[in-house]
C-alpha cells in the first residue's frame, strides 16, 4: 500500500538567525494536507553542504513519498541547493537543457545579460526536470529517485507559490490519495481584505482540509470589492460539500457582521 508521507525541508541561514519569519513551511503543509499528503516533518537547515546532503538522503532512505524544499536557487555564491541535492542523489550536476531556454527566456525578456552566476540556475542533477517559474529566474526541480520525489523551489515566497500552485500542485494531486475536491467562492463588497484577514484565519482553522484564499478586485480604501475561494477535500464528496458549505456560511455570517455585502455566493 502506497504510503503518501511528506517532509518540508527550509533552506536559509535568515531562516536560523531570525531575520526572515518562515511562512513559506506553513503554507506548503497546509497545501500538502489538503491533498492528502501526511506531513512528518518540517526541517529548517542552513545553507550547508554537510546538512543538505543528510537530509535529502535520509529522506530518502526512509522512502519518504514527497519532499520539498525552499531555498539555495538563486544565483548567489551561497545558492547551492541544486549542486547539494545532486551530491546526495549521487549524480552528475549538469547544465539542463530545458532549464536552460527558460533562463535563457527569461533574463531576454527582462533585457539582461546572462552572466555565470545566472546561467547557474539552469544546472541540477542528471535526470531531473525543470519547474517553470512564473514569477522570478530560478526553474523549480522535479527529481524521482526510488519510491521518494523531490521537489526544490526557490525560497522567494511568491516564487514558490506561483511553481507549486501552477506545476506542482496538479502533479501531487494526480499522483496522490483520491480525494474529492470542492470549491465554492463569494464576493464581498465594502470590506477591505486587511479586514477580512482574521476571518479568513479563523475559517481556515476550522478544518485541517479546508484552504481559503482572497483575490482583491476593488480599490482597497475607497471601493474594497474582495473574491474568497473555498477550498475543501475529503474521502468522500458529501463531507467535502457539507464542509465547503459550513465554512462559506460561517464566512457570509461574519462579512455582514462588519458591515460588508455578499454580492454572490
Amino acid at each position: 500500500m502506497m504510503s503518501y508521507t511528506a517532509w518540508i525541508i527550509s533552506i536559509g541561514n535568515e531562516l536560523l538567525i531570525g531575520r526572515t519569519v518562515n511562512t513559506n513551511a506553513a503554507w506548503l503543509a497546509r497545501k500538502l494536507t489538503l491533498l492528502g499528503y501526511d506531513v512528518r516533518r518540517i526541517v529548517t537547515i542552513p545553507d550547508s553542504e554537510e546538512d543538505e546532503v543528510e537530509v535529502f538522503r535520509d529522506a530518502i532512505r526512509r522512502s519518504i513519498r514527497v519532499v520539498v524544499s525552499t531555498g539555495g536557487l538563486g544565483p548567489t555564491f551561497d545558492d547551492k541547493t541544486s549542486e547539494y541535492l545532486a551530491e546526495a542523489l549521487n549524480r552528475r550536476y549538469v547544465l539542463n537543457d530545458d532549464a536552460l531556454r527558460m533562463v535563457v527566456e527569461t533574463f531576454k525578456s527582462k533585457g539582461l545579460e546572462l552572466t555565470e552566476p545566472r546561467l547557474k540556475q539552469a544546472k541540477m542533477p542528471e535526470g531531473a526536470k525543470p519547474l517553470p517559474n512564473p514569477v522570478g529566474t530560478a526553474p523549480g526541480i522535479w527529481v524521482e529517485e526510488g519510491n521518494t520525489i523531490i521537489i526544490a523551489l526557490p525560497g522567494v515566497p511568491a516564487e514558490m507559490m506561483g511553481i507549486f500552485e501552477n506545476y506542482v500542485e496538479p502533479k501531487l494531486r494526480e499522483i496522490g490519495p483520491k480525494l474529492h475536491f470542492v470549491e465554492r467562492s463569494i464576493t464581498v463588497k465594502g470590506v477591505p481584505e486587511a479586514d477580512l484577514a482574521p476571518i479568513i484565519e479563523r475559517g481556515m482553522k476550522m478544518s485541517n482540509r479546508v484552504y481559503i484564499k482572497s483575490h482583491p478586485k476593488g480599490h482597497e480604501i475607497r471601493a474594497p470589492l474582495v473574491e474568497i475561494h473555498v477550498y475543501v477535500s475529503s474521502e468522500d464528496v458529501k463531507s467535502a460539500e457539507d464542509e465547503v458549505n459550513r465554512i462559506i456560511n460561517y464566512l457570509m455570517s461574519s462579512v455582514r457582521e462588519k458591515g460588508g455585502e455578499v454580492l454572490s455566493a
